[in-house]
């Protein structure tokens, strides 16, 4: 332990000192290569004005260079890989495609990801928002948002890990020690295997991404309603205005904008949720998604290269029109537009 404390304290230190250094003697190298000398005003003014241009590139470079590496080239090679077979060195054309959309275990993730599209980015923000109004008009408001905001600590395996506790099943006479089944049993129902139930199992693992993502919509739209001006609150109940309409007719369309951000960052997180789903099933009893799809093709039964990057590239162009919707809000509301 003291080891690996001291070994990332080491790389910490070095990394700062290396990023130090480069800043250092790049605009140190920046300042040779361009010199001012007196003698000449115009050179002189040539190569500062080249200086300013040239500076910030510097500060750039190396977030610019490690983009690159790890996302432009990873991109360019993934497409690559996907027109060849498993082994990445014989050319099929688009047969990695046609396997895609006729192979039934691929359209079934494409149907729990919608699935989880359309549940889990709604639930998330319809609670968190709920949520928000309610603790912000409580005494111990803040208390709730600390217990509601909580599981977002927790890892999505630890999180997985602590649920399936909660639908543990024991068959036979044996004492059910999942939370559900046990609630369950005490009103004479029948215990049975949650996660293995058809359809429904998917709902059942989307309840954990719940749990733990309607602490991030709380937190962002509690501090959204709180820029909601009080005298638009005051003239509604003035006006005789009920808590009802109040929430949806004066709160809601002050916040849209928030709402609509939070919902498509948990849209992202969705099209990408892989360890909730491999943590709790594996992908069995139908409740794989493309990611989970993706690995079990990469790394399982030899691995094949050639349709793991196609289902890549699929997840890749499902979540980049939604980013790049989220860049461009963004950008309108810093310009104020």
């Amino acid at each position: 332990m003291l080891s690996q404390l001291v070994s990332a304290l080491g790389v910490v230190v070095v990394a700062v000192f290396a990023c130090a250094a480069y800043f250092y003697f790049s605009n140190k190298f920046l300042d040779m290569a361009l010199p001012v000398r007196d003698g000449d005003i115009t050179a002189a003014s040539r190569n500062l004005n080249r200086r300013a241009v040239i500076r910030p590139w510097l500060f750039l470079f190396p977030a610019l260079f490690l983009l690159v590496v790890y996302l432009v080239y990873p991109v360019i090679a993934t497409v690559i890989l996907s027109f060849y077979d498993r082994s990445g060195v014989q050319f099929v054309g688009f047969s990695n495609y046609q396997w895609a959309f006729t192979d039934r275990e691929f359209r079934q993730s494409i149907f729990n990801n919608i699935l989880w599209l359309a549940v889990v980015p709604a639930a998330c923000t319809f609670f968190g928002l709920v949520i928000a109004v309610m603790t912000d008009r409580i005494w111990w408001g803040n208390i709730a948002k600390s217990i509601v905001f909580m599981p977002m600590a927790i890892s999505f395996v630890g999180a997985s890990v602590i649920w399936k506790f909660i639908y543990e099943y024991r068959g036979g006479n044996a004492t059910q020690i999942g939370l559900l089944n046990a609630i369950v049993q005490l009103f004479g129902g029948t215990p049975q295997v949650w996660i293995s139930v058809p359809f429904w199992n998917s709902f059942f693992l989307m309840i954990i991404l719940i749990w733990i993502q309607t602490g991030f919509a709380m937190v962002i739209l509690s501090a959204a309603l709180r820029g909601i001006p009080e005298e638009t609150i005051e003239a509604a109940v003035i006006d005789g205005a009920n808590g009802w309409q109040i929430f949806w007719r004066i709160m809601v369309p002050q916040v849209w904008g928030t709402i609509a951000v939070v919902w498509t960052t948990i849209t992202i997180l969705v099209l990408k949720v892989f360890d909730i789903v491999l943590t709790m099933t594996n992908g069995q009893w139908d409740t794989m998604v493309l990611a989970n799809l993706m690995f079990n093709w990469m790394f399982r039964g030899g691995g094949d290269s050639g349709r793991s990057a196609v289902i890549a590239l699929i997840i890749m162009l499902a979540v980049t029109p939604i980013m790049v919707w989220n860049v461009r809000r963004a950008n309108r509301e810093l310009g104020g537009k």
